[in-house]
C-alpha cells in the first residue's frame, strides 16, 4: 500500500517586492511615501534620492540631490511633504517635495547642533521640530521661524528619539543605556524621569500612543517593553536576536511588534499576549536548591570539605543555583525568551508545551538592517541596511 502524501505546511514569511540600489554609501534612512508608490532615502554619500516605481515595475530615481555633507537621518510629513534630512555636520536642512515627487525646494537650514545630527522628529501639530546629535543635546526648534525654543543636555550620544503629542513627553534613548522622559513646554523642558533595563546602549525607540507603552531596542540584543500609560513601572524583557536590535516599529491595528538587528533578523511579536516580567536575580552564596557553596563561599567550603561551585540563575525564577541544579534549557516566550535559556530543573518540570508555544516568528533579510519603515495601511516594510541596498517587503502574510 503506497504511503499517503502529507501536504507540507505553508511557511508564512514576508515576501520581498522590490530591492534598491545605487547608493555609494550606507543608507541610514528610508520612508515608503504614503498613498503613492515611493520611497525616500538619505545616505551617507550625500545623497536624497525620491525613488518612484516605473512601468516596467522597478523603483528608479526621480530626484537625486546632493547635500553638502554625508546625510544622517530624516524626517518627512506627508500631508506638508515636509522633508527635514539631518546632516553628519550638525545642520537640519528643509525641503517641500513637489505634488508629483519630481522636484524639492528649500526653505531653511537650522544650525541645530556642533556634530552629526543622530535622530529627527517633525511635528505638525506645534510646529517644532525636535532633534538629537552627537553633542549630546537634545533641541527643538519653531518650524515656522527657525528660532531654537530650548535644548537638554543628555547623559550620553542620543540614538532614540519618540514623542508623545498628547502630554507632549519626548523620550530619549542613549548610548549610556539610559531613557531620559523630558516634559517640553514652548520655550523650556523639565526632567520627568530616567529609567535604564539594558546593559547595552539604546539603538531604537518605538512608541505605542495608543497603549502608552514605549519600546527600546539596545546594542544588548535585547528589547524591553515599558509600562508608561499604566504607570506599574512593567518592563517586559523581549530576547530573539543574536546581534544588536537596530530598529523598532510598532503595527497598532494588530498589537504586533517588529524588530529589526545587525544580525538581518526581522523578528514580528504578537503583543497581545498576556507576558510576565523576568524576575529579578537573587544574591546567594550557596546554591538555593541543592546548598552547595559557591566558589567565593571561603567558610562554607571550609566548613563542609567542598569544592565551591560557579554561580547561575534560572531565568524563570531567579534563584542562585549550581550548574547541576540548571542542567536543563528552555524557551519561556511569555517570559520574551524565544530561544532556550538557562532554568532550573523544577521550573523545567513545570514549564508545560503550552507555555513553550512561540509567541514571534522570525524572518531573514539578508541584510544588516540598521533602519526600517513600516507602512501599516498597506502591510509593507522598508528595511535600509549596511550593504547600501533598500528592501521593500509585503508584511501581510505574518502581519495580520
Amino acid at each position: 500500500m503506497a504511503a499517503e502524501i502529507q501536504p507540507k505546511p505553508l511557511t508564512r514569511k514576508p515576501i520581498l517586492l522590490q530591492r534598491m540600489e545605487g547608493s555609494q554609501e550606507v543608507v541610514n534612512m528610508a520612508v515608503i511615501v504614503p498613498k503613492e508608490e515611493g520611497v525616500i532615502s538619505v545616505s551617507e554619500d550625500r545623497t536624497v534620492r525620491v525613488w518612484l516605481k516605473r512601468d516596467s515595475g522597478q523603483y528608479w530615481p526621480s530626484i537625486y540631490h546632493a547635500m553638502p555633507s554625508p546625510c544622517s537621518c530624516m524626517s518627512f510629513n506627508p500631508e506638508t511633504r515636509r522633508l527635514s534630512i539631518g546632516l553628519d555636520n550638525g545642520t537640519i536642512s528643509e525641503f517641500i517635495l513637489s505634488e508629483d515627487y519630481n522636484k524639492m525646494t528649500p526653505v531653511k537650514n537650522y544650525q541645530a547642533h556642533q556634530s552629526r545630527v543622530t535622530m529627527i522628529l517633525f511635528v505638525l501639530e506645534l510646529e517644532w521640530v525636535l532633534s538629537t546629535g552627537q553633542d549630546k543635546q537634545f533641541a527643538w526648534h519653531c518650524s515656522e521661524s527657525g528660532q531654537r525654543l530650548g535644548g537638554y543636555r543628555t547623559s550620553a550620544v542620543a540614538s532614540g528619539l519618540q514623542f508623545d503629542v498628547e502630554t507632549r513627553h519626548v523620550f530619549i534613548g542613549d548610548h549610556s543605556g539610559q531613557v531620559t522622559i523630558l516634559k517640553l513646554e514652548q520655550e523650556n523642558c523639565t526632567l520627568v524621569t530616567t529609567f535604564r533595563g539594558h546593559t547595552g546602549g539604546v539603538t531604537a525607540l518605538c512608541w505605542d500612543p495608543v497603549q502608552r507603552v514605549l519600546f527600546s531596542g539596545s546594542s544588548d540584543h535585547s528589547v524591553i517593553m515599558w509600562d508608561i500609560g499604566g504607570r506599574k513601572g512593567t518592563a517586559i524583557e523581549l530576547q530573539g536576536h543574536n546581534d544588536k536590535v537596530q530598529a523598532l516599529s510598532y503595527a497598532q491595528h494588530t498589537r504586533q511588534l517588529i524588530s529589526c538587528g545587525g544580525d538581518g533578523g526581522i523578528v514580528v511579536w504578537n503583543m497581545d499576549v498576556e507576558r510576565q516580567e523576568t524576575p529579578e536575580w537573587l544574591d546567594s552564596d550557596s546554591c538555593q536548591k541543592c546548598d552547595q557553596p559557591f566558589f567565593w563561599n571561603f567558610k562554607q567550603m571550609w566548613d563542609s570539605k567542598k569544592i565551591g561551585l560557579r554561580q547561575h540563575h534560572c531565568r524563570k525564577c531567579g534563584k542562585a543555583v549550581c550548574g547541576k541544579c540548571s542542567s536543563k534549557r528552555s524557551s519561556i516566550p511569555l517570559m520574551g525568551f524565544e530561544f532556550e535559556v538557562r532554568v532550573c530543573d523544577s521550573c523545567h518540570e513545570a514549564i508545560t508545551d503550552e507555555e513553550r508555544a512561540p509567541t514571534a516568528t522570525f524572518h531573514d533579510s539578508k541584510h544588516n538592517i540598521v533602519h526600517v519603515h513600516f507602512d501599516a495601511t498597506r502591510g509593507w516594510l522598508l528595511t535600509s541596511g549596511t550593504d547600501k541596498v533598500i528592501k521593500l517587503w509585503d508584511m501581510t502574510p505574518v502581519v495580520s
